[in-house]
């Protein structure tokens, strides 16, 4: 059905386009906009972005689900509202398939779950319903979200929208992909060690990784465990702030969330960012400083740089023993009676935690501790710290792990990821934006990294560097 003649000549983009490609490239603000005043209908929306997923997903595997029936039934339900039903009223999401959605197919990427239909929402789907959002299926994740590559034994690999020889990124690959091709505006994540902001650095989108508990997470086993979170992937920053803003708010479930406040930054003039290609301690390659380099010389324009960096000496190795530990403890008992069952990939991040101690834990939070504190007073001299936000380019899909960059062996197939999962460590929201690109360079992004409870100072500074610098999504070529 096609959007009224008036809308379709407000979406034109470079000229004439149809109005169905218009709808998928319209951001979730813009939609959540034109549906609310009726100038689309939520089923036009649907139908649209389900076409869109029908004539890529085939080719790119963003989805391991695809809910066209219940989508289409709730977006008669937002069509027949006298008024809108929150501030996502009949916009279509993706969830990754690590979290639960009742009703809905949730396989966590693994075989043992392939028929797995949760009885309820996790809350973070809850709350986005309760907004308005239409989830049109599940994305792509690997098993247990254990992987580079974004594949498992159900689907996969989720190709890279710029070119689909190469990977997506693990673990919300699917998500990055899906709202890097038009399927969804934006779409749901997690992250852990980076599992948000490598795929969007992979595939040209901005994601968020908010401070631990801004987004509750009350079915937690581990209540205090601050290294994982849920976080969002979109074209652009507003949409982010958007989706944060209604799944966003303490839950007596979840202790992290308690008491957690908002950063009021009210700086008015050039934010001072302090700049660091790698911690001083991650292996990035020579690639990626290079074009780091040149996306530091661009924020130039907007802040004044100080010459400063966290000391992180020992983060990697500390957060080796937290993962390997939180790992094992959540998933040995399936390690013990299903191994034959469990990917390779799967039984090594399990069997990596269970030959550690007591006091390897200990010594690993006692030094998380003072890496905390190095990041706390450097924020005194600086508003922002910017990072690269993935330290290699995306790999063809068929090279399982990053074992070496540029010919310096890592020592453990996670030690890519050290330049986000350092920021993971100490628990600090983090805002991914793709930086300006040649039109034959594949997509790469920064980190801006604020302190705990800034997730405001991040959205508007990432406004501000994607108006005035171009640091911004731009359309895959098909």
């Amino acid at each position: 059905m096609p959007a009224p003649v008036a809308f379709r000549r407000a979406l034109r983009h470079g000229g004439a386009m149809t109005s169905d490609r218009s709808v998928c490239d319209l951001t979730t603000t813009e939609l959540a906009r034109a549906i609310a005043r009726r100038e689309l209908s939520s089923r036009e929306t649907v139908e649209t972005h389900l076409a869109r997923i029908a004539s890529l997903d085939s080719q790119l595997v963003a989805f391991v689900t695809v809910d066209a029936d219940g989508a289409r039934r709730a977006a008669q339900i937002c069509d027949a509202a006298s008024e809108p039903l929150g501030p996502l009223h009949g916009v279509p999401i993706g969830i990754k398939d690590l979290t639960d959605t009742g009703g809905l197919k949730t396989t966590y990427g693994s075989m043992l779950f392939r028929d797995h239909v949760p009885a309820e929402d996790d809350l973070v789907v809850a709350r986005l319903r309760r907004a308005g959002a239409i989830i049109l299926g599940k994305t792509n994740t690997p098993e247990f979200g254990f992987g580079a590559v974004c594949t498992n034994r159900l689907c996969g690999p989720t190709r890279n929208p710029y070119d689909s020889a190469l990977t997506s990124g693990g673990s919300s690959g699917g998500s990055a992909v899906a709202v890097a091709a038009g399927m969804v505006p934006v779409a749901h994540g997690t992250d852990f060690g980076g599992s948000v902001r490598t795929p969007a650095s992979f595939c040209d989108v901005a994601s968020i990784r908010p401070t631990p508990g801004r987004i509750p997470s009350p079915r937690r086993p581990l209540g205090w465990d601050m290294l994982a979170t849920h976080g969002f992937l979109a074209r652009g920053v507003d949409d982010l702030a958007l989706a944060l803003s209604v799944c966003e708010g303490s839950d007596v479930r979840d202790p992290v969330s308690i008491g957690l406040g908002s950063d009021d930054w009210s700086n008015v003039g050039r934010p001072r960012i302090a700049v660091t290609p790698d911690f001083g301690v991650a292996p990035v390659a020579r690639d990626v400083r290079a074009r780091f380099t040149t996306a530091c010389e661009a924020l130039a324009r907007v802040a004044d740089a100080v010459p400063s960096s966290p000391d992180c000496g020992g983060a990697v190795e500390t957060f080796r023993v937290l993962r390997a530990a939180h790992i094992a403890n959540s998933y040995g008992e399936l390690l013990r009676t299903r191994r034959a069952e469990l990917t390779p990939t799967v039984i090594w991040n399990i069997e990596a935690g269970t030959k550690l101690s007591a006091q390897d834990y200990l010594n690993a939070e006692r030094r998380r501790t003072a890496i905390y504190r190095s990041f706390r007073e450097l924020f005194t001299r600086a508003d922002f710290l910017i990072a690269p936000a993935a330290s290699v380019f995306p790999w063809p899909n068929d090279i399982s792990d990053v074992t070496a960059i540029d010919g310096a062996t890592l020592s453990t197939p996670i030690d890519y990821l050290a330049v986000t999962f350092i920021v993971s460590l100490v628990g600090f929201p983090v805002l991914t934006v793709p930086v300006r690109r040649e039109p034959n360079e594949l997509p790469f992004g920064i980190q801006v990294v604020a302190p705990p409870g800034g997730e405001s100072r991040l959205f508007a500074f990432g406004r501000v560097i994607e108006n005035e610098l171009g640091f911004s999504h731009r359309r895959p070529p098909f």
